[in-house]
């Protein structure tokens, strides 16, 4: 494996910035599925690109998925497999005119950024910066997030497969690909060919090297609209609903302390992600995140009690609540079929990393996978700080999940009974 770093390196690192200076950035308010133009124009480039590393069965499809299949090695006899990542970038934080900067070299200490003096990544922010000194670091330059999140796993599933072009002598099983569109507004397998994928998968979008996560949030989302009833404010008493006000509020009620600035490990939380209104209509949205299904029907009912409480209070208010349960826990199906978590661990331990088990706060194209009958945990991809602009990645890193890659692939290729 050692005699590719060099060629793994030079590949995963020009595939890098040659994929974050694409404007992905997903659109939460557009109904085309992808959401927006950039995440096509990445796609097309991923289809070439998957042609030219000798792969079949390579489209892009009208709907922007990216689908490739390499063909198991000669007696390889087990069943096909899965990596997948996506194309999008988090809305968060602006992702055109991406300026990807290379810190070779990093001796330690405070990073800086050309286009924002003031932004800084400390040690204290990201303290795997400790471990990569002497590494390249990778940001962008202050004005935008970096896009590793998760350019990254698509570069390393890409070197990976370039490897296998390289080395005739590497065993793998089939390898079917798959680039998703939307993964950051939670549309990633919403329209994705499930019988064009492996029996078993693998997203590679987790964060720090070694990581492997078969467990993650339990995922609902609740929309409201108020609607009131305005009136000159200087004639308004026993008559104004002001819509805004009301639902500010009623906002001001969830619980402080389970919020994710509150929150960690396995607590879970009421995230507010959006308020907009004036004194005729007001709209906001909270996402609810728990490793417990029954913790956050708990928060929907505790909505649901204010709601009726609030309709009371306000005799003529309009509330409007919907309700909507966006990923399930993936850990429900993966203790089914430990064998695929198994064998990344064991994957990663074979690089000489340490495998760190971990459960994810948040959600993968895994999660939904899994729950669609292609059981599918999250590998590393190797970046920190993601939806920010202090975005980061170590090249390093990037060479070990493609390792990681590779020798999952060699496992999986030994495997005969799953």
């Amino acid at each position: 494996m050692n005699r590719f770093k060099e060629f793994i390196e030079k590949d995963v690192l020009e595939r890098f910035l040659r994929y974050v200076v694409v404007d992905t950035t997903a659109d939460e308010e557009s109904s085309s599925c992808p959401s927006t133009k950039g995440q096509l124009e990445l796609a097309r480039l991923l289809e070439k690109e998957l042609k030219e590393l000798g792969l079949s069965q390579v489209e892009c499809d009208s709907c922007g998925y990216v689908y490739g299949t390499l063909t198991a090695s000669q007696g390889v006899k087990s069943p096909p497999i899965t990596f997948c990542a996506h194309m999008d970038t988090s809305p968060s934080e602006p992702g055109k005119d991406v300026r990807p900067l290379l810190h070779k070299d990093y001796s330690g200490g405070e990073i800086t950024f050309p286009d924002d003096p003031g932004l800084k990544i400390t040690p204290q922010d990201s303290p795997a910066l400790e471990g990569y000194k002497g590494d390249t670091i990778i940001t962008a330059s202050g004005k935008t997030l970096l896009g590793a999140d998760d350019k990254a796993g698509i570069a390393e599933i890409m070197t990976a497969l370039a490897c296998f072009r390289k080395d005739k002598e590497a065993k793998h099983p089939e390898l079917r690909i798959v680039f998703t569109p939307d993964e950051e507004i939670g549309r990633g397998t919403g329209k994705i060919d499930i019988e064009r994928l492996g029996k078993y998968g693998y997203t590679m979008d987790g964060s720090q090297a070694g990581e492997i996560e078969d467990e993650c949030f339990d995922a609902w989302k609740t929309e409201f609209i108020f609607t009131g009833a305005n009136v000159h404010p200087g004639f308004a008493k026993g008559k104004m609903l002001n819509a805004a006000e009301i639902a500010a509020r009623f906002i001001s009620q969830v619980p402080e302390q389970e919020t994710p600035a509150h929150t960690e490990k396995r607590e879970g939380f009421f995230h507010l992600t959006g308020f907009s209104g004036e004194e005729n209509r007001a709209r906001f949205a909270f996402i609810l995140r728990d490793f417990e299904e029954e913790e956050n029907k708990g928060r929907i009912a505790y909505l649901e009690q204010m709601k009726e409480a609030f309709e009371v209070r306000y005799p003529g208010l309009g509330i409007e609540m919907t309700v909507t349960h966006q990923y399930q826990n993936m850990l429900r199906i993966l203790e089914q079929h430990p064998r695929v978590t198994e064998l990344a661990v064991k994957a990663v331990k074979n690089t000489g990393l340490t495998p760190l088990k971990a459960a994810i706060r948040g959600g993968t194209d895994g999660a939904r996978l899994c729950y669609k009958g292609v059981p599918t945990p999250n590998i590393f991809a190797g970046g920190h700080l993601f939806h920010s602009k202090k975005e980061w990645i170590a090249l390093g890193a990037m060479v070990k999940a493609v390792e990681t890659i590779r020798e999952l692939s060699r496992l999986w290729a030994e495997e005969t009974e799953v």
